[in-house]
């Protein structure tokens, strides 16, 4: 797993030196995402200049380093990922004449770019990836993401300089970098806890969107910030919905036995595949469905015991590290597990900003960090059972919003517009339960209006960040798959979408990029996920309303019933006790109403009345004040991280040559 950072100009007006200098500091800014190795490539005449950051997971030798140049010398390309089936498109590559000189599948990327094109060969890999791409011969940049946004990938303006990186830190490097703060971004933070891809909570700043490409020439780079749309400019080469649709009008043929064994060979070949390394790998578990089910296919892979890894939580009911230690005594993997207190995971917390980069308020992100820093003692790759809830009807939240949908079809229209119009008058109190919350539901037009209604935080945030909009995301439609397969399809769909590359997966990035950790998800396998939604809702969901159903089957093969047949726990973090023990005078700081007046983002009186409401004991205003605090946290380090901007433009100006 690697970083890469760049930058493209309208102009070719500075030298090799300036160039490389400038694409260097972006780099050195993600020197956490890849400690091995580094490198920058630049051409002046076409001002671009590409850095990179490397960890080596294949190839450990200087084969491997990257920026890359094809054998044609056509394309240089800084790249962060892997290619799962690079070894079969090695093959094919050798057979159409070409050579290589080591065994990184960076090179056999290239190679694919250079016989099929960009497009047609990212279209053949099977992988996680964000890549940086820039063709000498048509002078053209393309940016690529893989197909679930595992990896991340930003581009925004600094100046009219187009810049881009794996995280924004790198984006922050570049000295005329001075977006502020877009409004209807921090809007979408306070609704879902993220800010959902293509947007950022920079202005002229976007997230590249999952099964994105994005082609950038002279002339785009010369119309400006101004004229760019993701939504028109970013192209899909695969879209999850799309792919669902067609599922859905081809399903599964066969019985629920026919379909454990199909699912069983998807995921020994996804497993299997992501234990191809030159470094050790092991594996996050927690007891549940998801990573038992990873565990079990590794260890039956494996010729030695697998290395797991479990944080415990000392006094907490969230605590699933005995199950865990169950799971691993009966497999038998070598199993790590730490027991934390709460004094260390409050240790986290001030360096969230930093790992983060863009304001984020998963409280999870708490343990992830905990135990992505245990993994990395022992191991450089971890396997990771993200996906299995989104693919496999695992949340509760989809069996409460069926249940809300079918009592919303039994409210006369008229009664149910009144009653919605009377819900925005209740405010943020009709998240708290009653009639308001009652009311609240009965606005909704199809499944996604309800299922949105059971996730969000802050129902109205536009009421808390004056002058912002909401910007659309998969959630405000009111039928994501357009009617077609079934509610709870709809509802993984928009999950699979937006929550799990935003969120999920921009989490265990994040906390195990910080550590040097590569993690990967054999679960979101694309064969594993377009397999999942060819299968009948009752081969995920139960006869008994057994959430996973088809998943827990598999998982049978390998562990004892008892192991598998039990209630899921979650992965959280105690932030209403945190909020009213130690992080109380922190979070009262940051709360405090002359300092929120004085940044001028929120209603100062709005924000403060929930922290003193929360302060009172009203329970549940915990979740809408972590994702305040999230934002003000950031924005006091992005601040210290700009004003650090500013003196390198100041050194940069007063000498020779301009930025």
């Amino acid at each position: 797993m690697c970083g890469l950072a760049g930058l493209l100009r309208p102009r070719n007006d500075l030298d090799q030196e300036h160039l490389c200098a400038l694409a260097a500091s972006m780099g050195e800014a993600l020197h956490h995402r890849g400690p091995d190795d580094g490198g920058v490539w630049a051409d002046p005449q076409a001002g671009i200049a590409l850095a990179h950051r490397r960890l080596s997971i294949l190839d450990l030798s200087p084969l491997g380093h990257q920026p890359m140049a094809s054998a044609d010398g056509r394309y240089v390309i800084a790249y962060n990922g892997e290619v799962y089936n690079f070894a079969e498109l090695r093959e094919q590559l050798l057979g159409l004449g070409h050579g290589f000189r080591g065994h990184s599948d960076t090179e056999v990327l290239l190679a694919a770019v250079s016989q099929w094109g960009v497009e047609a060969a990212i279209a053949r890999c099977n992988g996680m990836f964000a890549i940086a791409l820039w063709d000498r011969e048509r002078a053209e940049l393309w940016l690529a993401r893989d197909r679930v946004g595992k990896k991340p990938l930003y581009y925004g303006w600094a100046g009219d300089t187009l810049v881009f990186g794996s995280e924004l830190k790198a984006l922050w490097r570049h000295p005329q970098f001075d977006n502020g703060v877009d409004r209807d971004a921090l809007a979408l933070l306070l609704r879902y806890d993220y800010v959902p891809s293509p947007y950022c909570i920079h202005a002229d700043t976007w997230k590249l969107a999952p099964g994105a490409l994005l082609r950038l020439d002279a002339a785009a780079i010369a119309r400006g910030p101004g004229a760019h749309d993701p939504a028109r400019d970013q192209q899909r080469y695969w879209n999850a919905a799309e792919r669902m649709r067609a599922a859905i009008a081809d399903p599964f043929d066969g019985d629920i036995d026919a379909a454990e064994d199909r699912l069983d060979e998807l995921l020994r070949e996804a497993v299997g595949l992501r234990m191809v390394a030159d470094v050790p790998v092991g594996v996050f578990l927690s007891g549940g469905t998801d990573s038992s089910v990873v565990t079990s296919l590794m260890q039956a892979l494996s010729a030695k015991p697998v290395q797991s890894f479990t944080i415990g939580f000392e006094g907490s009911h969230h605590d699933e590290a005995p199950l865990a230690l169950e799971v691993a005594r009966h497999l038998g993997t070598a199993h790590t597990e730490l027991y934390v207190s709460g004094g260390d995971a409050l240790e986290v917390v001030p360096r969230l900003p930093a790992m983060f980069d863009e304001p984020f308020a998963d409280a999870s992100q708490v343990p992830t960090a905990l135990v992505c820093k245990l993994a990395r003692d022992l191991v450089t790759v971890a396997l990771s059972g993200d996906g299995g809830d989104e693919l496999f009807f695992g949340y509760k939240r989809y069996e409460r919003a069926l249940r809300n949908l079918s009592l919303l079809h039994r409210v006369p229209a008229p009664l149910r517009r009144w009653l919605a119009g009377r819900a925005r008058d209740h405010g943020e109190a009709s998240r708290a339960g009653g009639f308001a919350a009652f009311a609240a539901e009965m606005g909704a037009r199809g499944i996604g209006d309800v299922y949105r209604n059971r996730i969000v935080r802050w129902r109205f945030p536009q009421a808390a960040v004056p002058g912002a909009r909401l910007p659309p995301t998969l959630y405000d439609l009111a039928e994501p798959l357009d009617g077609r397969g079934t509610a709870a399809d709809a509802m993984m769909l928009a999950d699979y979408g937006v929550y799990l590359p935003d969120d999920l997966l921009c989490k265990v990035d994040r906390a195990s990029m910080a550590v040097g950790l590569e993690a990967r998800a054999p679960l979101l396998d694309t064969q594993v996920a377009e397999f999942a939604w060819s299968l009948p809702l009752h081969y995920k969901r139960g006869d008994d309303g057994d959430s996973k159903h088809l998943l827990k089957r598999v998982l049978k093969r390998y562990l004892p019933d008892a192991m598998v047949d039990r209630g899921k726990r979650g992965f959280g973090a105690p932030v209403s006790q945190w909020l009213r023990g130690d992080l109380r005078e922190w979070a009262q700081a940051l709360l405090a109403p002359d300092r929120l007046r004085a940044q001028g983002y929120f209603d100062a009186d709005l924000v403060h009345g929930l922290w003193r409401a929360f302060v009172d004991g009203e329970k549940r205003w915990h979740t809408h004040l972590w994702n305040v605090l999230m934002f003000q946290a950031w924005h006091e380090h992005w601040r210290a991280q700009r004003d650090r901007a500013g003196d390198a433009l100041i050194r940069a100006t007063s000498g020779e040559g301009g930025l």
